[in-house]
């Protein structure tokens, strides 16, 4: 090991400190530093998860794992053997950060604040003495004949051996310009998580109901998405339309965020089954208010707003409802139409579907095929997941990969 080694990391982020902690690790006399263009770190570390950190997700079969990236699960899945979900609960529980793992399987500090997870970071930066320079953007990056690299910031210019870019997922093109000039093809980047927005659809009056189990697919299309759906003064939310989102990030970039979507309020029940609740209810309850008598797992408020979308009156009484009224509600508790115009962007959770072709990324190192000791680490490359942990888990994999290959 030379101590002589520079390793600069490009961003603040995740996996910019994740790779430069792993650097720092695996060569102790490297000299490390991070590079942020702002004047703080960790940005989207303290706003995840509504400000508590989804870590990562429990889930420890490594194909199973890959599975919940609509973009780079085949690269990752190779990733994952070298640092998977059970390398980054050991590796916080490690550092005396006390983990919960929720039932659907997202795992959030104890302390139940993203802070903890700042906290550690900037412990460990500090007792590896990692050098952190705030309000350095880089402007431009040149590669020399030795193979070193060249960093221009507004201030100042920098030499250093080996490069990881950091740099996060980017809203524009051009803003990987300056690795474009570099040789690297760039896919162009859009929005991966993101809600949708109905401002002509009433439902939006019933802000804040949630129903637990729904299935919703994007109307001539394949995509589907499942879970709970949140409906918000926007339109809706929720993890079975944000996973929508995230699967469908190109589709629905490419019509411009115009598009209807199909519910089914009861997760994945058939029709013949529904026609059998609806014909049980009707025998046993017939003379009872439909308003007051759901059969069905959803809030009273939804039901009866799915009653009177069905011309049925609150007040009729279930031997009252004629067959082509029950056929309608059918159609809309298993089928129903929602016009989506616009998207509104998750809790600031800025992710995108884009970056650095993974093609041109050695999946055991992260290091360019293009440029030798130039290494890329979390959402720069054309890698996203859905919600639930697998962003970071993504970034903790692949930054410390980088690290560990850059120190070497």
């Amino acid at each position: 090991m030379s101590k002589d080694l520079r390793i600069s990391v490009i961003g603040g982020g995740a996996a910019g400190f994740f790779a430069a902690i792993a650097a720092k690790n695996h060569n102790p006399l490297a000299q490390v530093q991070i590079l942020e263009k702002t004047s703080h770190v960790l940005a989207k570390v303290k706003i995840s998860g509504g400000g508590r950190c989804n870590v990562c997700h429990a889930e420890f079969n490594n194909r199973k794992l890959a599975e919940h990236y609509p973009r780079g699960e085949k690269f990752l899945k190779k990733a994952f053997e070298q640092f998977d979900a059970s390398s980054t609960m050991e590796w916080f529980e490690q550092r005396n950060v006390a983990l919960k793992t929720y039932p659907d399987g997202c795992v959030f500090p104890l302390s139940n604040t993203s802070q903890s997870i700042i906290d550690c970071f900037l412990r460990e930066a500090k007792k590896l003495d990692i050098e952190l320079l705030l309000h350095h953007g880089i402007e431009s990056i040149e590669i020399q004949e030795t193979g070193d690299f060249i960093l221009k910031t507004k201030d100042k210019t920098i030499s250093t051996n080996r490069v990881i870019v950091t740099t996060g997922g980017q809203p524009k093109l051009s803003g990987m310009h300056w690795l474009e000039t570099l040789g690297h093809p760039v896919i162009p980047p859009v929005p991966s998580l993101f809600t949708f927005n109905m401002p002509e659809e009433p439902i939006k009056e019933f802000m804040g109901l949630v129903v637990e189990k729904a299935t919703v697919r994007i109307e001539g299309q394949k995509l589907l998405g499942k879970g709970p759906l949140l409906i918000t003064h926007w339109g809706m939310s929720g993890p079975a339309i944000l996973q929508l989102s995230a699967w469908g990030a190109r589709i629905l970039a490419e019509v411009n965020y115009q598009f209807s979507i199909l519910i089914n309020w009861l997760d994945e029940t058939k029709e013949s089954e529904l026609r059998d609740k609806l014909e049980n209810t009707r025998k046993v309850h017939g003379g009872k208010m439909i308003s007051n008598q759901c059969p069905f797992p959803i809030p009273a408020r939804l039901w009866i707003f799915l009653l009177s979308k069905n011309e049925i009156l609150a007040t009729s009484r279930w031997n009252e409802v004629n067959p082509k009224q029950i056929n309608k509600l059918v159609n809309t508790l298993l089928n129903d139409r929602y016009q989506v115009q616009g998207k509104t962007t998750f809790k600031e959770e800025f992710v995108t579907a884009g970056g650095i072709d993974l093609t041109e990324i050695q999946v055991q190192s992260m290091e360019s095929k293009q440029v030798p000791g130039l290494f890329f680490a979390g959402e720069i490359m054309d890698i996203d997941g859905i919600t639930g942990g697998f962003n970071f888990q993504a970034a903790w994999t692949t930054g410390f990969i980088a690290g560990k290959h850059a120190a070497l």
